[in-house]
């Protein structure tokens, strides 16, 4: 599993926000919902998004935009509008004069906006993502970037509406594809601003290393047994895999290892000895020693955290 499948395999979508928009201009949003990530699909229309510290950013139809929190930010029809309503924590909207816009705004299932017809369409999807595993791939985002969009646009239009059995469950893989589209297409565009790891990941010898540890994180790994998988030698690897990723393969596979660890805590159902022997430690104390050593707090605080 690399870090980009990370994503939907750790920390997916559950029970995202998702929501349609149609507005007529001119209109302006205030987003201080504190959400680490948000997808924000122009369907029709522009819009222009902007945070408080950088430029206005054009969002033209077909196109995505991947907004990182949780700094708040405003989404309008036209750079400098000032906000009419506020997205807060948990989603909850207001006024900006402190009132709720639901009953004259509301349009049906997922849907809302300030005329039925209006020139412009949003989908919106918001992740409240607090796992570990994405840590190493958010902070290595900008605060705000876009991409055209995908044929997953459309199927996310045509299902937010929908109210059927099971929905919630068919838009959040749809907009964990959609996030996962956008991201493998920025990070092709912008190779040469991707992090090291990312990088690293082309390489014949270190990226098939890489791939071996996050794919068997269980696995009794050393360098050299890493090394004898690969064709090349311990010493080899050890100084190429540090040259490209910026850290020793024992110290990636910890670090690996403790973030997958981190999200399995968050399963209702996860014990600390069921999520040492799925990522690679021998017993629930050896798991809580380097979990303690690493984050600075034991598997139960962090869970209760």
């Amino acid at each position: 599993m690399d870090q980009l499948a990370a994503l939907l395999d750790g920390p997916r979508a559950r029970g995202a926000f998702l929501l349609r928009s149609i507005l007529d201009p001119p209109w302006s949003m205030r987003i201080q919902d504190e959400a680490p990530l948000s997808l924000i699909a122009q369907v029709h229309g522009e819009s222009w998004i902007a945070f408080d510290s950088g430029e206005p950013v054009r969002l033209s139809p077909g196109e995505v935009a991947i907004a990182r929190g949780p700094r708040p930010y405003t989404v309008a029809s036209e750079p400098g509008l000032e906000p009419q309503v506020a997205i807060l924590p948990g989603q909850e909207c207001r006024t900006i004069g402190g009132g709720s816009p639901y009953d004259t705004m509301s349009m049906g299932v997922r849907t809302w906006g300030n005329a039925p017809s209006g020139d412009t369409v949003l989908l919106t999807g918001t992740y409240n993502l607090e796992g570990e595993v994405s840590r190493r791939l958010l902070d290595a985002l900008p605060q705000l970037l876009t991409r055209p969009g995908d044929p997953i646009i459309s199927l996310l239009g045509a299902e937010i509406v929908k109210d059927e059995p099971g929905q919630e469950a068919v838009l959040d893989r749809l907009l964990d594809l959609l996030l996962i589209a956008v991201l493998r297409s920025w990070f092709a565009a912008h190779a040469n601003e991707a992090p090291a790891w990312y990088r690293a990941m082309g390489d014949p010898v270190v990226g098939r290393a890489m791939r071996l540890l996050q794919n068997n994180p269980a696995h009794p790994w050393t360098v050299a047994a890493l090394a004898t998988e690969v064709g090349v030698s311990r010493a080899s690897l050890a100084r190429r895999f540090t040259e490209l990723v910026g850290e020793p393969p024992m110290s990636f596979l910890t670090d690996w290892r403790l973030a997958l660890a981190a999200d399995l805590l968050r399963e209702p159902d996860a014990t600390i000895g069921s999520v040492a022997r799925k990522v690679g430690y021998g017993s629930p104390f050896a798991l809580s020693a380097a979990f303690k050593r690493v984050r600075g707090v034991s598997p139960q605080e962090y869970r209760a955290g």
